[in-house]
């Protein structure tokens, strides 16, 4: 009889934070430079874990002592876990996979170090190909991956998956996750939750259907370009579900359905109806969501599935017309500092999350603003990662707007002699006015670092400490630039705060600041994002 562990509210968040795995202090910027490749470095030098050891993939690997861990980089970005084990456990058992699926690269661990030795050395003579792309390896500065199970048994695993979604650009539902995982083995009950970022556990049927589901899906995006998919094994081996709703769901008890009327809006799933009701119209064109590897290892039967899954393409406002009332695309905000806060520390801070085209104080109700966005999913994400943070000593409240558009009435000034109103609708600085824009994008929740890019190369580091300290906010604790080609004319690089609320503050004062240089005719626009690192 297998222990059941009960989780009550917050307990979900504190399993995940017990998740420690391993991680490569490279930092991805939001915002590549024109021309700029990901994978700037030249094919024949290696970065090494900490991302700023050059190795060469020649006859200079001894830089890095040999590990049973092997670091791979240059994957393509269709890559997942099942790619990586099936070209590389020629060299020998694989005892687990860490994707880094933004930074295209991977962690690979090996049974023994004579395996990784032979992966190594393969690579360093000839050109090792993972999904139809020329990867490069070295050892890793790590000699195991940590992670939940502390099982060096490479069979091993738990029923229950860790799922953490980077870049969710779209709502995540339990319909969503249902129909992504199912047709890897049979899901019986998935919990969502979004106190840090956007993460969910999934229990499958059996240990074996789950370890399927990791190897296919681990590395992989819901939709194109964005809601990564990065997956661990979890503790617990039973999820309690007490209701069937957007966000937990147990498919063993129909039954628990219990939908609370009255309480914020119906969030449009990007699935529509749960799966089990699909039927044969009235979903519009489809397009592939996850193609599944015909080895027969990594998925159901072919009479249970079919060999694609589909869903509906997802509709931003401007197509969803007037059946969806109960949807908005304009955010309330309240709680906003007096003096401190106006419509453009407003746009800063709320930017990351979506296009933002009008903003507007609200005379009769004092520290509350309407924030007209591109779309309700970016209203969605906006209220995710920014309800209830601190900003100048007060807590946000962010909710969904019962108006449909922001009307420029009662304009008046606000404490610090700006206007209560503003139009971003035609500002360069909205940073998801094309696809190709949006998926650059890191969408992530506040953080204590900062990414900083768009910077002239002769801004140091006091100029930096300087500009916080003119503008009344927090300075920095530490500070990193990273290496630019020497053609690029800016930097990038991430700054370090004492605690979140600081950088979250500095953020929202300079974000978007303009820098001048002597003898420049035009100035430089300072961009700022929370990052993916949680320290330097």
């Amino acid at each position: 009889m297998s222990l059941v562990e009960v989780y009550e509210e917050g307990e979900y968040e504190r399993a995940a934070k017990r998740l420690k795995t391993v991680e490569v202090e490279v930092e991805e910027g939001e915002e590549l430079e024109e021309g700029e490749d990901s994978d700037s470095a030249s094919p024949g030098l290696l970065l090494g874990d900490d991302g700023d050891k050059p190795v060469d993939n020649g006859n200079e690997t001894h830089r890095i002592p040999p590990s049973p861990v092997v670091h791979v980089r240059g994957l393509c970005e269709s890559v997942v876990e099942a790619d990586l084990v099936e070209a590389l456990e020629k060299f020998g058992t694989i005892c687990y996979v860490m994707m880094m699926p933004f930074k295209r690269q991977a962690l690979v661990e090996f049974e023994g170090v004579e395996s990784a030795d032979k992966c190594v050395a393969c690579g360093a003579n000839e050109a090792v190909y993972i999904a139809g792309q020329q990867a490069f390896l070295n050892y890793s500065t790590s000699k195991k991956i940590t992670r939940p199970t502390h099982s060096d048994n490479p069979n091993s695993g738990n029923n229950v998956l860790l799922l953490s979604i980077q870049n969710p650009l779209y709502p995540i539902t339990t319909d969503v996750l249902y129909t992504v995982c199912n047709p890897t083995g049979n899901v019986l009950r998935i919990v969502i939750f979004k106190r840090n970022g956007i993460q969910a556990m999934v229990e499958f049927e059996s240990v074996q259907s789950a370890q399927k589901a990791k190897a296919a899906l681990n590395g992989a995006d819901i939709y194109v370009g964005c809601c990564t998919l990065k997956i661990e094994y979890a503790r617990p081996t039973r999820l309690n579900v007490i209701r069937n709703d957007s966000d937990s769901w147990d498919y063993t008890k129909p039954y628990l359905v219990r939908r609370d009327r009255g309480k914020g809006r119906q969030r449009q799933a990007i699935l529509g109806e749960h799966p089990s009701s699909y039927g044969d119209s009235g979903y519009g064109s489809h397009c592939p969501l996850l193609p599944l590897s015909s080895n027969n290892r990594y998925k159901m039967g072919s009479h249970d599935i079919p060999e694609v899954v589909t869903y509906p393409l997802p509709q931003t406002s401007s197509y969803m017309g007037h059946g969806a009332s109960s949807s908005s695309s304009v955010a309330m905000v309240s709680g906003l500092h007096a003096k401190r806060m106006n419509c453009t520390r407003i746009f800063n801070l709320i930017c990351l999350y979506g296009n933002i085209e009008k903003v507007k104080f609200m005379k009769s109700v004092p520290g509350t603003a309407l924030v007209e966005m591109g779309d309700e999913y970016a209203v969605d994400r906006a209220i995710t990662h920014l309800n209830s943070i601190k900003v100048f000593g007060k807590r946000l409240n962010v909710c969904v707007s019962k108006q449909h558009a922001v009307i420029p009435s009662q304009v008046f000034e606000l404490e610090d002699g700006t206007s209560s109103y503003k139009d971003f609708a035609m500002t360069r600085n909205n940073r998801f006015t094309s696809a190709g824009q949006a998926s650059k994008n890191i969408i992530q929740p506040p953080s204590c670092v900062l990414h900083f890019y768009n910077v002239p190369p002769c801004v140091t580091e006091e100029e930096l400490q300087q500009l916080c300290a003119t503008h009344d906010v927090p300075g920095f604790i530490k500070y990193k630039v990273f290496d630019a080609k020497p053609s690029s004319k800016t930097i990038s690089g991430l700054l370090e705060f004492e605690t979140k609320t600081h950088a979250v503050e500095v953020l929202t004062v300079l974000n978007h600041y303009q820098i001048r240089i002597p003898n420049g005719s035009n100035p430089y626009t300072l961009k700022l994002c929370f990052s993916t690192s949680s320290h330097l």
